[in-house]
């Protein structure tokens, strides 16, 4: 036994080979995404017309216009702005045609909103076959989930106090934290512990938000300390994403309350920024090209999470293709599931690249409005306030401040209900997640998904998807998590060189040579020197700085840090096994990153293949590195 194990030792470096092969693909397997929402290219008419038939739905989520999407030259999809501009031109010839851009930010999208005479259909159904344009499809309406307001006023604060939990966690002084049992069901304090959301920009799609003075419009006392960058309105009515409605001042509430302020209440990520996008008018609706140009905004000017507590019953092509724009710059999208009570999700959570959330009640049911299904994702708090199941006196609803319903001058701690609620929670969850690193929204949503808390104990069900959101598991993986599995990779790395490092046999020197080299390696990996918390801070310095040093950077996910290391240090001889540490480690963390992609190189042009093969070729960089400096003389 001893010489078949020496024989196996002897053959390390095809061990650590084998063994890097079999471990990537168990981690490929591990983190591969699962999400069979309804894409793009999917959303045929022949689809919408089933959704509609089988909903019983006629025509009154239509205005009757239609929304024609154009291809788009830039993306090589053919064309080009004068031939586009020359079809435009011939629709809006024919008399009883308007034909215009969709909206603010249309233009560069090729998306045009067309009203149109009946007598005159036929005429424009011949030119709208040209193959210039991509899709062609109804305008729909969106709106607020059906019962999103049902609000209660706080009474008198003479609750009763609730036991806290005796977990570490951080202790905050807004008194009515008491009463958003909320937070605790998703265990938000022991996530505050860690992080609070630094870095991040959540953009709240929805009705505005109240976040600053203006005409007919007060900010929030409870907004106040809140970060915000600049808002947008995609719809006629208040300027600059302000609030004359109620629900998206709620909504951005829940997300990022000021917090520790020694007022009112507390939100999930409260030092995130809130990126105010009104796209829902006063009435609580709005058309489908004003929240897909928001989403469109929000990727192209900043925005690393977007929250959507809106929907409607069918899909829309022009709405997925927003979502997967989104995706494809690196955010994650927030959905309510909606609130009809039945076993099919709305839109647009139900699109591919939506995280699609139930809601649950105090007792950690299914909410009795929530919908459910197939594509619920995950749960999270949306209350019900019918009920004080806790008892302290108070219903058991989502207490955030709030513009009273339709009044904006004026403001009150109000209890709504819904997935509208319950939406924003797990927006929450997604921004402490990202601040603490993982950039890539389908690593985000794997996260949330695998330290979600099921309430049966189950992996995946139609009613809770994987479960009620858990901050505090969800942070610690962020941190952690990836450690073992960096750990593992280094170690093979090394056990696969080890033979190049000039290791004839196991002496004292060589055994303190590997053991440092194995450690300074998991002391890289594991985060102590190079993992999470570098660089949504610094690349708030200035534009384009984070494309250099932040965290998603080329640079930073590159050998660039050991070779700097090793021609500084190279003739310190007794830092040398430091220094093979530092290479094998870094070239552990990019071959991991280049398998699980937990973050997108954002400083790069092209898709995550190419973030995988630059992560890849710097790996090997940093193997070679160690190996050459374990060759050295001694």
């Amino acid at each position: 036994m001893r010489k078949f194990v020496s024989a196996l030792f002897q053959r390390r470096q095809i061990l650590g080979t084998v063994g890097l092969v079999a471990l990537g693909g168990t981690l490929a397997l591990e983190h591969r995404q699962h999400d069979p929402g309804l894409s793009a290219a999917e959303t045929t008419p022949a689809v919408v017309a089933a959704v509609a038939a089988e909903l019983g739905i006629r025509d009154e989520w239509h205005t009757g216009a239609l929304l024609v999407d154009f291809v788009e030259p830039d993306d090589g999809e053919g064309g080009s702005e004068s031939e586009i501009a020359r079809v435009v031109a011939n629709v809006a010839e024919i008399p009883g045609v308007d034909i215009a851009p969709a909206g603010f930010y249309s233009e560069g999208e090729h998306l045009y909103r067309i009203e149109a005479l009946p007598e005159v259909r036929a005429d424009l159904e011949a030119l709208l076959s040209d193959p210039l344009i991509e899709g062609i499809e109804p305008e729909l309406i969106y709106a607020l989930p059906e019962d999103a307001m049902a609000a209660t006023d706080l009474d008198e604060l003479d609750a009763i106090e609730l036991e806290p939990s005796r977990r570490p966690r951080l202790d905050v002084n807004d008194p009515m934290f008491r009463l958003q049992w909320h937070m605790e069901q998703i265990h938000a304090p022991e996530a505050w512990i860690d992080t609070k959301g630094e870095g991040v920009v959540v953009a709240v799609v929805d009705t505005g938000v109240a976040y600053k003075d203006s005409e007919g419009v007060k900010q929030l006392p409870d907004l106040a300390a809140t970060e915000f960058v600049a808002g947008e309105s995609f719809i006629a009515g208040l300027r600059e994403g302000l609030d004359d409605h109620a629900h998206g001042s709620h909504v951005a509430g829940t997300i990022a309350q000021s917090t520790n302020n020694g007022i009112g209440v507390t939100g999930v990520a409260y030092r995130a920024r809130i990126m105010p996008l009104k796209v829902l008018s006063r009435d609580g609706r709005g058309s489908v090209p004003g929240i897909a140009n928001a989403i469109r905004y929000a990727a192209d000017h900043g925005a690393h999470v977007i929250n959507m507590s809106l929907g409607g019953p069918l899909p829309s092509q022009v709405l997925a293709k927003a979502i997967e724009y989104a995706h494809k710059k690196g955010v994650v999208t927030v959905c309510a599931a909606g609130n009809e009570r039945r076993g099919r999700v709305g839109y647009p959570a139900a699109n591919k690249f939506s995280v699609a959330v139930a809601a649950t009640d105090y007792g950690r049911g299914l909410a009795h409005y929530s919908n459910y299904g197939k594509d619920i994702d995950v749960a999270a708090p949306g209350g019900d306030t019918r009920n004080d199941k806790n008892g302290d006196g108070q219903p058991d609803g989502v207490l955030q401040n709030t513009i009273n319903i339709g009044r904006p001058l004026e403001n009150d701690y109000l209890w709504f209900q819904g997935t509208s609620m319950a939406s924003p929670h797990a927006a929450g969850v997604a921004a402490l997640i990202m601040s603490k690193g993982v950039t890539n929204p389908d690593e985000v949503e794997r996260v949330m998904k695998a330290t979600a808390a099921h309430p049966q104990g189950k992996e995946w069900d139609e009613k809770f998807g994987a479960g009620i959101v858990d901050a505090r598991a969800a942070v610690s993986m962020a941190t952690d998590g990836y450690a073992p599995e960096r750990g593992g990779i280094a170690a093979l790395l090394l056990l696969a060189a080890m033979g190049s490092l000039g290791l004839a046999g196991l002496g004292r020197r060589q055994a303190i040579l590997a053991a440092a080299g194995f450690a300074g390696a998991f002391a890289w990996t594991s985060g102590v020197l190079g993992t999470a918390p570098l660089a949504f801070g610094v690349a708030e310095l200035g534009a384009g700085l984070g494309t250099v040093a932040g965290f998603g950077s080329p640079l930073v996910f590159s050998a660039a840090l050991p070779f700097i290391a090793a021609v500084t240090l190279l003739k310190a001889r007794s830092l040398r096994p430091a220094l093979i540490g530092l290479a094998f480690g870094t070239a552990a963390m990019l071959l991991h990153g280049a398998v699980t992609l937990p973050n997108l190189l954002t400083g790069l042009p092209g898709n995550e293949w190419v973030d995988r093969g630059w992560m890849v070729l710097n790996a090997l960089a940093a193997a070679w590195l160690g190996r050459r400096i374990g060759r050295l003389p001694s």
